[in-house]
């Protein structure tokens, strides 16, 4: 058995409402919870939240909601305790084998992607498998400017390296993340050698912390909504 958690608090400071803030024409948490139910691989799809409206919104597009108590709703709050008080709640939790933690503000996630990294956690001795993708620049040549503007490289070393000489670099995609239930439960770490990455295009990524962020996601929505509805087939 396998169950979808969606964090979802009412919260939100720089974005207020975020998780239910319209996008495209609907409020921005549909999208993933219409992902999971795309995908095909959830006999559960629950919503954690301690907010009423998004509550119910998720209930509209066919989530189930648990309430969560305050202290798991707070700025200071981290994601693995809300999914390991989610998953403690359900009655049949001995059955739910495989978990997959999804964000709400993830438009650009795609149904094939949950279904492919669901395949590499049951093919390969994986505790996780996340959805990842490549920087555009390579790492090694990152450099920090202070306060007068002035530049120096991190690792001034590979200043005349190739850029196909040097090894590539990946990072979270905040979309999803595939795990045993137990390592849910025990908040085993992530981003460990028991993981495993599911590697998506760049165009595919964009993590909405700012409004910033939530236009530049609006953008590359408006770009590649097609390739992404025909993905969910």
């Amino acid at each position: 058995m396998n169950i979808a958690i969606i964090p979802a608090r009412g919260g939100s400071k720089r974005i207020p409402h975020k998780n239910i803030k319209p996008f495209f024409g609907q409020p921005i948490i549909a999208y993933t919870i219409q992902t999971a139910i795309a995908a095909g691989c959830f006999e559960r799809i629950l919503v954690t939240t301690d907010d009423t409206d998004i509550a119910a919104v998720a209930v509209e597009y066919g989530a189930d909601v648990l309430m969560r108590p305050a202290e798991l709703a707070t700025d200071m709050a981290a994601t693995m305790p809300v999914v390991a008080h989610a998953l403690v709640q359900q009655p049949d939790i001995e059955q739910i084998h495989n978990t997959c933690l999804m964000y709400a503000t993830a438009p650009l996630m795609c149904a094939n992607d949950i279904r492919q990294a669901l395949a590499i956690l049951q093919e390969q001795s994986a505790e996780y498998v996340f959805a990842a993708t490549s920087y555009a620049s390579p790492i090694q040549r990152a450099f920090s400017v202070d306060k007068q503007h002035s530049v120096n490289m991190f690792q001034p070393e590979f200043l005349h390296t190739r850029s196909q000489d040097l090894i590539p670099a990946y990072h979270d995609a905040a979309q999803f993340y595939w795990g045993k239930t137990k390592a849910f439960i025990a908040q085993t770490p992530v981003f460990a050698p028991h993981s495993h990455a599911k590697i998506i295009d760049r165009w595919r990524v964009q993590d909405i912390d700012d409004i910033a962020d939530w236009d530049l996601a609006e953008r590359l929505y408006s770009v590649a909504q097609h390739s992404l509805q025909t993905d969910a087939l």
